[in-house]
């Protein structure tokens, strides 16, 4: 079976930004942000992502053009190890964890989306009567169940279609869309009255708040940047083995982290004016998941022509989220496909049947759906992304290099060395910090034994991988 390739570079760029430009950007980070106090969280995130993310996404990259497989067959083959396959395993594991959860907030965004177009109509948005109740009745339950499989119906169609005739086609008409509207949503905005509050609280540098709250930001930021640039389930290892060799991966990896970025920092500039117009504190939205459908609900339904913008904002989140799901969906379609050779219509229906299964769950139960979208997912993206970073470091070595350099021209020939250092070395002890940081270690043994405990950890890995080479 011939493996399919995208057939232009634009079309994995999008895709990737697809994968990327999701809700984590524009459901999960204003949320994120409000909670940890705008600007000076914003600073730390952004940080993260280009000393971690970055790096971290062009390992990925690596693996997956390497080997041009899914994330076991990837791991299993570049080592010549069983044991790499089950870590590639749990790669996709966590991917189904995440499209479990994804899927019903997709659905959610279905539901609000329809909801805002017989508005138009109608002149009359369920919604907008009472946000919070309105968002209690479809955020669990029967309901919820249903527009989940209906999101999850309409990624399926568009993974069966292929890599060139459904992923690529599809997200080369989706991902101009988002950033269309959003870039016109943001400019909306900057006419509201709250707009310079909002800017001052979401872009004005806070150094007290940074100094007062740094190591506390670590475990939130890293978190979202993982989620949001889709490192740590395998995403971008599947897209990569799609790749051919002439690209250069910097140029791309770099590309998709600041078109991504740049998603992420639009939807803070429509969220918060509107917020802000209202005199609504973000804190007083509601934390976690329902705070972008109630508070945003809230506001849309006091502003003039509340309804088109509320139609406009509620298409771009769906059109980020569908753009996600198919990338997330594509890790297990491809694991069945290169492993067990099945067709990918009948891989694609085992998985959707899957995800409907579990999606259903999270949708019916919400203190499931909480610990899946919340620590679950943060934990499982961490280890997943250090995971393949030491095996980029300690396992390829000298041939992560090669793969790095390929079509890289000059400026990847000169940073190739010290890229590998990072991934291999500063990132995975980085990491491991941030896991013990989000289960509160440092403040139980204080700061620097945490970094301590952390570089040991780091250390009995690479002791490990090293003594499991030589026997080899």
């Amino acid at each position: 079976m011939t493996r399919e390739t995208w057939a232009t570079r634009a079309g994995f760029i999008l895709a990737a930004v697809g994968s990327a430009v999701g809700l984590g950007n524009i459901w999960r980070f204003p949320w994120i942000t409000a909670e940890n106090g705008g600007s000076a969280f914003l600073a730390v995130y952004l940080g993260i992502v280009l000393l971690v993310g970055v790096p971290g996404l062009l390992g990925m990259f690596v693996i997956g053009r390497r080997a041009k497989r899914n994330p076991v067959g990837a791991l299993r083959s570049l080592s010549g190890s069983n044991r790499w396959g089950f870590a590639g395993g749990f790669l996709i594991f966590s991917s189904l964890v995440l499209i479990s959860f994804y899927s019903v907030v997709g659905g959610w965004i279905l539901r609000y989306f329809g909801e805002s177009v017989v508005g138009l109509v109608t002149g009359h948005v369920r919604y907008f009567a009472n946000p919070g109740a309105a968002f209690g009745a479809a955020s669990a339950g029967l309901d919820a169940v249903a527009f989940h499989l209906v999101f999850l119906a309409l990624a399926a169609v568009i993974i069966v279609a292929g890599i060139r005739g459904g992923i690529e086609i599809a997200t080369k008409w989706m991902m101009p869309a988002i950033f269309t509207l959003l870039v016109g949503l943001g400019i909306w905005a900057s006419t509201q009255s709250g707009a310079a509050e909002a800017y001052a609280f979401y872009l004005r540098f806070d150094v007290s708040t940074l100094q007062n709250n740094f190591f506390g930001l670590l475990g939130p930021a890293a978190g979202q940047a993982l989620f949001t640039l889709s490192l740590g389930v395998g995403t971008m290892i599947t897209y990569a083995s799609y790749l051919d060799e002439d690209r250069s991966l910097p140029f791309d990896g770099a590309t998709i982290a600041v078109l991504n970025t740049i998603v992420g920092v639009l939807a803070g500039l429509v969220v918060f004016p509107l917020l802000f117009t209202l005199g609504i504190e973000p804190g007083q939205t509601g934390t976690g998941a329902g705070a972008l459908f109630v508070g945003l609900a809230g506001a849309f339904a006091q502003l003039p022509g509340g309804t088109l913008v509320a139609t406009a904002f509620f298409a771009v989140v769906a059109l980020a989220a569908l753009s996600s799901a198919i990338s997330i969906l594509e890790i297990s379609v491809s694991f069945l496909v290169d492993e067990y050779g099945l067709a990918r219509r009948r891989a694609a229906g085992l998985v959707g049947g899957l995800v409907a299964v579990t999606g259903s769950v999270c949708a019916l139960e919400p203190s499931v759906f909480g610990f899946v979208a919340g620590t679950l997912v943060d934990i499982l993206l961490t280890v997943g992304l250090a995971v393949c970073l030491v095996f980029v470091g300690w396992v390829m070595g000298r041939d992560a290099i090669t793969e790095f350099r390929n079509g890289a021209g000059s400026l990847g020939q000169t940073i190739a060395t010290p890229w590998l250092f990072g991934v291999g070395v500063l990132l995975p002890i980085f990491l491991v910090f941030t896991l013990l940081t989000t289960f509160g270690v440092d403040g139980k043994i204080g700061f620097w034994p945490t970094v301590v405990a952390a570089v040991a950890v780091a250390i009995a890995a690479f002791v490990s991988l090293r003594s499991e080479r030589s026997v080899v």
